[in-house]
């Protein structure tokens, strides 16, 4: 992730996750402890598996860009998951199975 316009994506879709998943809690309040856990918890995740690319990346002797695209690459691909799922229409992920 090394082009502004990725940046700007990665911010634009974070934005939309925050709103969306803000929303939904205002609806559904009776699951909101339940959750705020998961998402405090996937925060966590993704922050350990970046620091860990970060780390793995710096020891190959990467360069700063490549160091800090590997340390975001977990939270894009979550809030890219999470920005998929959110902005499915209602009710298209419920009673498939």
């Amino acid at each position: 992730m090394r082009h502004p316009a990725d940046f700007a994506l990665f911010a634009w879709r974070s934005g939309w996750v925050f709103a969306l998943r803000s929303a939904r809690l205002a609806v559904e309040p009776a699951e909101a402890a339940a959750s705020l856990a998961a998402m405090a918890l996937e925060k966590q995740r993704a922050c350990a598996e970046g620091w860990l690319a970060a780390s793995r990346a710096a020891l190959r002797g990467a360069d700063a860009g490549a160091v800090a695209a590997a340390a975001l690459a977990p939270a894009r691909r979550r809030v890219s998951a999470n920005h998929r799922a959110l902005t499915r229409p209602f009710g298209a992920d419920r009673g498939r199975r």
